[in-house]
């Protein structure tokens, strides 16, 4: 029987955990823990980290973990580099379900930028109303560029108030619509939106909105990660649950 260990906080982590619970299939839901009040899980659910490469290692042996699924954010990239590396010290199978990224459509004004260092050299300039749409990790890093008014949108309330000069914070975990988005970029003000290419579908609609409003987009690349084997399916990881070892993956 496989036992599966899903590294998540995604949508398509939750995704695949009520598929594998609706066939039965064991598994264990990782979170980072950096959301207050995650959704309730139909598996069991783990918090916090491993404890690097080796700890993730040990884990999936005192486990008897049998597949890994890193269905992290796009932007983890220590979590999913660790994976990698401890899946190959453990001899266990790992498969990745991503999102594909985005790509820039007609109408789109879009500035590719290839870190979060560059992202704030980028709004050097004039003072703008700019929507950083980066979640509460990074917006502090544009103190750097405080002539700017920032609109932050977070999904929990900060333990302390943002470090940014001007600003205005929303407190929203979605889902998100293009006219909602629509609205509230056009309620602030907005001239520019800095984001990172999550990819997906959840997060898109502020691109949409973006595009009809002729807005500027500096968007973030996503980070470099170790070759891994990548879906962008639910069923493509239950097939290779079922299939995958036997085919030597």
């Amino acid at each position: 029987m496989p036992n599966l260990l899903i590294l998540g906080g995604t949508t398509e982590a939750s995704a695949l955990a009520a598929a594998v619970a609706e066939r039965g299939i064991p598994a264990t839901l990782s979170y980072a823990g950096r959301t207050v009040a995650p959704r309730p899980q139909p598996v069991p659910v783990r918090v916090g980290g491993f404890g690097g490469v080796e700890g993730l290692a040990c884990y999936l042996r005192e486990e008897r973990i049998t597949h890994l699924v890193d269905a992290t954010h796009p932007f983890a990239a220590q979590i999913s580099a660790n994976a990698v590396a401890a899946a190959a010290d453990a001899g266990v199978p790992l498969l990745a379900l991503t999102r594909p990224d985005w790509q820039p459509v007609a109408g789109d004004r879009w500035t590719r930028v290839a870190d979060l260092d560059a992202a704030v050299a980028a709004l050097a300039g004039p003072s703008e109303r700019v929507m950083l749409a980066l979640g509460r990790m990074h917006v502090e890093a544009f103190a750097q560029q405080p002539q700017h008014f920032y609109l932050l949108r977070f999904v929990d309330v900060p333990e302390m108030p943002p470090k940014l000069p001007s600003h205005a914070l929303v407190v929203d975990c979605g889902p998100f619509t293009v006219d909602g988005d629509h609205a509230l970029l056009a309620a602030h003000g907005i001239e520019r939106v800095v984001c990172k290419n999550a990819g997906g579908s959840g997060a898109a609609a502020k691109l949409a909105a973006a595009r009809a409003l002729g807005l500027p987009v500096v968007m973030i690349d996503r980070p470099a990660l170790p070759e891994r084997r990548e879906v962008h399916g639910v069923a493509d990881v239950l097939d290779w649950v079922g299939h995958g070892v036997d085919r030597g993956v």
